[in-house]
């Protein structure tokens, strides 16, 4: 059972599996980076000096300056400017995947074209009939 366990991860999908998701978590970790670090200000400069991260809404009356704030006070908090930053971020990663995706598919081979299709048995049974009646 250990070899047949041994054979099993050592093959070549269980590998580029376990590479892919670590490639995966290193990519997440670089646009989430990207996100926050460089996007994220760079559309609160276009927006007017909006900060998402800094948007939230609480129910009642009271007003809160920053959502620790709002937490500290045991209100709920709905923080929809973290939401508005995950969603830019999720395009950029959609983005990001499909220039990859992209790229890779420019370094496969074309695959060859199909042959023609032959003639059907129909066609092949009529050119027979007609042969035979000359």
């Amino acid at each position: 059972m250990l070899k047949e366990f041994k054979n099993f991860i050592m093959t070549g999908n269980v590998i580029d599996f376990a590479v892919a998701v670590i490639m995966a978590g290193a990519l997440g970790a670089v646009i989430t980076g990207f996100v926050s670090k460089i996007a994220m200000p760079l559309i609160g400069l276009v927006t007017g000096g909006v900060s998402f991260s800094d948007k939230f809404w609480t129910p009642g009356d009271e007003v809160y300056k920053t959502v620790a704030a709002a937490k500290e006070a045991g209100v709920a908090a709905v923080e929809y400017g973290a939401w508005i930053d995950t969603i830019i971020s999720l395009i950029i990663v959609g983005f990001v995947m499909f220039l990859i995706v992209k790229a890779y598919n420019k370094t496969k081979a074309p695959e060859p074209e199909a042959a023609p299709a032959g003639p059907t048995a129909e066609e092949l049974l009529t050119e027979i009939r007609d042969a035979l009646k000359k």
